[in-house]
C-alpha cells in the first residue's frame, strides 16, 4: 500500500509539471522531459521500487509519449562511463572474493594499531588503497571495512547492546564512515556518482580524466585524511586510548590467512597494472574504460572471476541500467536547451555579483542541500548539470567549477546518517546516535570544505588544472 501511494504521488507530480504552461524560452519537448526527469529523481530518493524499476518506468513513459525516440531513450547504454562503472563492480567482486582487501586492512592495523588514533589511521589507509579498484562505497566500506571495524570494536568489549559503545567503537565507526567519504572523493572510480558526474560533464563538452581527478584530489585528500581523525578524536573521543589488542587481533587474522595465494598475487598485479594505465593511459590514447575492460578480461583469464559470477553481479548490472538511463536523460535535457534556459534564470538572479562571490553561493547551496538527499547520485543528477552551467555562465573558469562540484559531490555524503549508501550500515550498527552523527558530520564538512575548496584551488592552479 505504501509503495502504491508513493508511486501514485510521483505520477501525479510528474503529470502536474507536464500540464503546466511551458516557460518562455523552453521547447515543449524539453519541458516534458524535465517532468519525467524530476519525477525519476524523486523516485530514486523515495525508492518505492528498486532504482532500475524506477528508471524502466521513466524510459517507458518517455517513449510512449514521444518525448524521446526509442533510439534516444536507449542511447545511454552506449555510454563508456556507464560501462566503466559496470566493469569496476566486477573488479570489486574479485577484490572481495580473493580476500586481498581484508588482508591489506589487517596488515596496516598490525603496524599502526597500537593506539586508538593510530588504529583509525590504519583503517583509513586501507580504505584509500582499496578505493581506486572498488567503485561501490557500499561494497568497499560495507563489505570490507565495516566488518573489520565492528570486529575490532567488539574485541575491546565495545558493544552498543552492553552500553559500552563509546569505549572505542563509536569513534572508529564515525572515523571509518567519514574516511569512506574522503576516499570516495579521491578517485574517479571510487564511487558510482563520480563517473556519473564525469559523464554529465563530458556531455556538456568538458572532459575530466582519471589522472586529473586523482592529481587534483591528492593534496586535499591527504590533508583531510590526516586531520579528520584528529578532529573526531577531539570532539568525540574514545574511552580507550591504547589498542594493543587490535594489533594482536590483526596478527591472528593474518596468521589464519597464511601467505598470499595465487589469486591474491594475480589480483595485486592486475590492480597495479590498471592503476598505472589509468594514470598514464592518456599518453597512449588508452581510455579509462578500456583499461577497466582489460582488467576484467585478465580476471577471467586468471580464473579469479567466472562468467557466472559476473552475470550474478546484481548490484553492478542494476547500477549500469539506471546509471545509463540517467546520463541519457540529463544529456537530452542539455541537448534540448533546458539546462541553458535554467542557468539563464538563475544567472538573472545573481547576475550583478562578481563571479567569485556568486560561485561561492552556488557551491554552498549545492553542498548543503545534500541534507535533502539520500543518494549522491540522485543529488548529482538533479543539481550538477544546472549548477555547473550556471557557474560557467557567471564567469567561473569551467575547470575550476568542474573540480569544485566534482569533489563536493562525494564530500557532502558525510553530513547525515543517510548521506550515502554506506551511511545506514554504519549508523545502523548503533554505535553513534543521530545527534552526534549530524554534529560531527557538520564539523567535518567545514574541515573538508577548507582543505578541498579553499586550499584545493591553489593546488590545482599549481598544476594548471584550471
Amino acid at each position: 500500500m505504501k509503495r502504491s501511494l508513493i508511486l501514485l504521488t510521483l505520477f501525479l507530480m510528474g503529470f502536474l509539471i507536464w500540464i503546466c504552461p511551458e516557460p518562455v524560452g523552453v521547447s515543449l519537448k524539453a519541458w516534458h522531459l524535465f517532468a519525467i526527469f524530476i519525477t525519476t529523481i524523486f523516485g530514486i530518493i523515495l525508492k518505492p521500487l528498486p532504482l532500475g524499476g524506477i528508471v524502466l518506468i521513466s524510459l517507458a513513459v518517455s517513449t510512449l509519449t514521444h518525448t524521446l525516440t526509442l533510439e534516444e531513450a536507449l542511447s545511454g547504454f552506449q555510454s563508456h562511463v556507464a560501462w566503466l562503472v559496470l566493469f569496476a563492480f566486477f573488479i570489486a567482486r574479485a577484490f572481495i572474493k580473493t580476500g586481498l582487501g581484508s588482508r591489506i586492512a589487517y596488515y596496516f592495523i598490525s603496524i599502526f594499531g597500537k593506539k586508538t588514533l593510530g588504529l583509525s589511521y590504519s583503517i583509513l589507509l586501507s580504505d584509500v588503497l582499496l578505493a581506486p579498484a572498488i567503485p561501490s562505497v557500499t561494497a568497499r566500506s560495507g563489505g570490507i571495512i565495516f566488518p573489520i571495524v565492528q570486529g575490532l570494536a567488539k574485541s575491546f568489549g565495545s558493544d552498543p547492546h552492553l552500553g559500552t559503545e563509546k569505549r572505542v567503537g563509536s569513534f572508529l565507526m564515525k572515523v571509518a564512515y567519514q574516511g569512506s567519504v574522503i576516499s570516495s572523493t579521491m578517485f574517479l572510480t571510487a564511487m558510482a556518482a563520480n563517473p556519473f558526474l564525469a559523464g554529465l560533464a563530458e556531455e556538456a563538452g568538458y572532459h575530466l580524466s582519471w589522472g586529473t581527478w586523482a592529481l587534483g584530489a591528492l593534496l586535499p585528500g591527504i590533508l583531510s585524511l590526516i586531520f579528520m581523525p584528529w578532529l573526531v578524536y577531539k570532539i568525540y573521543p574514545p574511552v580507550i586510548k591504547e589498542s594493543m589488542d587490535a594489533v594482536f587481533h590483526a596478527r591472528e587474522k593474518l596468521a589464519e590467512m597464511g601467505k598470499l595465494d595465487r589469486r591474491e598475487w594475480f589480483m595485486m598485479i592486475i590492480l597495479i597494472l590498471m592503476i598505472l594505465l589509468w594514470i598514464f593511459g592518456g599518453f597512449f590514447s588508452l581510455h579509462a574504460t578500456v583499461t577497466a575492460l582489460l582488467g576484467v578480461a585478465l580476471l577471467l583469464i586468471t580464473d579469479i572471476l567466472s562468467w557466472k559470477e559476473m552475470t550474478a553481479e546484481e548490484t553492478g548490472w542494476d547500477t549500469f541500467f539506471w546509471f545509463a538511463a540517467l546520463i541519457m536523460m540529463a544529456s537530452a535535457l542539455n541537448r534540448f536547451g533546458f539546462i541553458s534556459w535554467l542557468s539563464g534564470q538563475v544567472i538573472g538572479m545573481v547576475g550583478g555579483m562578481e563571479w567569485p562571490v556568486a560561485f561561492i553561493i552556488l557551491e554552498i547551496v549545492y553542498f548543503y542541500t545534500h541534507y535533502f538527499f539520500a543518494s549522491s547520485t540522485a543529488h548529482v543528477g538533479a543539481m550538477f548539470p544546472a549548477f555547473f552551467m550556471m557557474a560557467i555562465g557567471l564567469g567561473t573558469p569551467p575547470s575550476l567549477a568542474l573540480l569544485v562540484f566534482a569533489f563536493s559531490s562525494s564530500l557532502f555524503g558525510g553530513l547525515t546518517h543517510y548521506g550515502s549508501s554506506a551511511a545506514p550500515l554504519f549508523f545502523g550498527s548503533g554505535y553513534v546516535d543521530v545527534k552526534a552523527w549530524w554534529r560531527i558530520g557538520f564539523f567535518v564538512s567545514l574541515l573538508n570544505i577548507f582543505f578541498w575548496l579553499v586550499i584545493g584551488p591553489f593546488w590545482w592552479k599549481l598544476f594548471h588544472l584550471w
